[in-house]
Protein backbone atom coordinates (compact mmCIF):
# COMPACT_ATOMS: atom_id res chain seq x y z
CA UNK A 1 0.00 0.00 0.00
CA UNK A 2 1.39 3.36 -0.99
CA UNK A 3 1.27 6.54 1.03
CA UNK A 4 1.15 10.16 -0.05
CA UNK A 5 3.27 12.81 1.68
CA UNK A 6 2.09 16.36 1.08
CA UNK A 7 1.34 19.75 2.62
CA UNK A 8 -2.45 20.19 2.66
CA UNK A 9 -3.90 23.38 1.27
CA UNK A 10 -6.11 25.52 3.45
CA UNK A 11 -9.84 25.04 3.10
CA UNK A 12 -12.04 27.65 1.47
CA UNK A 13 -13.71 28.40 4.82
CA UNK A 14 -10.37 29.10 6.44
CA UNK A 15 -8.92 32.59 6.48
CA UNK A 16 -5.70 31.81 8.33
CA UNK A 17 -2.82 29.51 7.53
CA UNK A 18 -3.39 27.01 10.38
CA UNK A 19 -2.39 23.40 9.69
CA UNK A 20 -0.78 24.32 6.38
CA UNK A 21 2.79 24.36 7.62
CA UNK A 22 2.92 20.68 8.57
CA UNK A 23 3.34 17.69 6.27
CA UNK A 24 0.75 14.92 6.15
CA UNK A 25 1.27 11.23 5.45
CA UNK A 26 -1.98 9.67 4.24
CA UNK A 27 -2.41 6.16 2.87
CA UNK A 28 -3.99 5.55 -0.52
CA UNK A 29 -7.12 3.46 -0.86
CA UNK A 30 -6.13 -0.20 -1.30
CA UNK A 31 -9.50 -1.61 -2.32
CA UNK A 32 -12.66 0.14 -3.51
CA UNK A 33 -15.36 0.86 -0.98
CA UNK A 34 -18.47 -1.27 -1.18
CA UNK A 35 -22.07 -0.51 -0.34
CA UNK A 36 -23.45 -2.77 2.35
CA UNK A 37 -26.68 -4.25 0.90
CA UNK A 38 -28.86 -4.27 4.03
CA UNK A 39 -28.35 -0.75 5.37
CA UNK A 40 -26.80 0.94 2.33
CA UNK A 41 -23.75 2.13 4.26
CA UNK A 42 -20.45 2.55 2.50
CA UNK A 43 -17.76 0.42 4.06
CA UNK A 44 -14.24 -0.82 3.53
CA UNK A 45 -12.10 -3.49 5.13
CA UNK A 46 -9.03 -1.30 4.79
CA UNK A 47 -8.46 0.62 8.02
CA UNK A 48 -5.14 2.20 6.97
CA UNK A 49 -6.92 4.76 4.80
CA UNK A 50 -8.35 6.28 7.98
CA UNK A 51 -4.85 6.88 9.36
CA UNK A 52 -3.35 10.35 8.90
CA UNK A 53 0.05 11.18 10.40
CA UNK A 54 1.26 14.77 10.80
CA UNK A 55 4.96 15.72 10.68
CA UNK A 56 6.74 19.05 11.13
CA UNK A 57 9.04 18.55 8.13
CA UNK A 58 9.05 16.60 4.89
CA UNK A 59 12.26 14.83 5.92
CA UNK A 60 10.61 13.49 9.10
CA UNK A 61 7.73 12.05 7.07
CA UNK A 62 10.09 10.45 4.54
CA UNK A 63 12.26 9.00 7.32
CA UNK A 64 9.18 7.49 8.99
CA UNK A 65 7.99 5.92 5.73
CA UNK A 66 11.43 4.46 5.01
CA UNK A 67 11.83 3.19 8.58
CA UNK A 68 8.44 1.43 8.45
CA UNK A 69 8.93 0.10 4.90
CA UNK A 70 6.02 2.09 3.44
CA UNK A 71 6.06 2.90 -0.26
CA UNK A 72 5.50 6.63 -0.59
CA UNK A 73 5.35 9.52 -3.04
CA UNK A 74 6.04 13.14 -2.18
CA UNK A 75 3.86 15.88 -3.65
CA UNK A 76 5.52 19.28 -3.49
CA UNK A 77 3.31 22.21 -2.48
CA UNK A 78 2.44 24.82 -5.08
CA UNK A 79 3.38 28.41 -4.42
CA UNK A 80 0.58 30.78 -3.44
CA UNK A 81 0.04 33.44 -6.07
CA UNK A 82 -1.02 36.66 -4.43
CA UNK A 83 -2.01 39.86 -6.19
CA UNK A 84 -1.19 42.90 -4.09
CA UNK A 85 -4.17 45.24 -4.06
CA UNK A 86 -5.14 48.30 -2.13
CA UNK A 87 -8.63 49.36 -1.15
CA UNK A 88 -8.25 52.48 -3.27
CA UNK A 89 -7.90 50.28 -6.40
CA UNK A 90 -11.68 49.77 -6.23
CA UNK A 91 -12.26 53.46 -7.08
CA UNK A 92 -9.71 54.04 -9.87
CA UNK A 93 -10.82 55.80 -13.04
CA UNK A 94 -9.14 53.20 -15.25
CA UNK A 95 -10.89 50.28 -13.54
CA UNK A 96 -11.72 47.34 -15.82
CA UNK A 97 -15.29 46.84 -14.63
CA UNK A 98 -17.78 49.54 -13.73
CA UNK A 99 -18.15 50.43 -10.08
CA UNK A 100 -21.80 50.81 -9.11
CA UNK A 101 -24.05 50.15 -6.19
Amino acid sequence: MAARIYKPAKSAAQSGMARTKQWLLAFDQDAPRVIEPLMGWTSSGDTRQQLRLWFDTREEAIAYAQREGIAYRVEEPQDIKRRPMAYSDNFKFNRVGPWTH
